[in-house]
C-alpha cells in the first residue's frame, strides 16, 4: 500500500487534519518530509 498517496488524497479531501497526518509519521507509514509535502507545514 502506498501510504503517502493515500494520506495525501484523504488530507486534500478534508478527511485528515495536520495532527491526524502526524500519526502516520509516528507509526512510520510516511516520513517527516512526506508530512511536509502533504500539509505544506514543517513537521514539529
Amino acid at each position: 500500500m502506498n501510504w503517502y498517496d493515500l494520506v495525501g488524497r484523504y488530507y486534500r479531501a478534508g478527511f485528515y487534519t495536520n495532527d491526524q497526518v502526524k500519526v502516520f509519521v509516528v507509526n512510520q507509514k510516511i516520513t517527516e518530509e512526506q508530512y511536509e509535502e502533504i500539509t505544506g507545514e514543517p513537521y514539529l
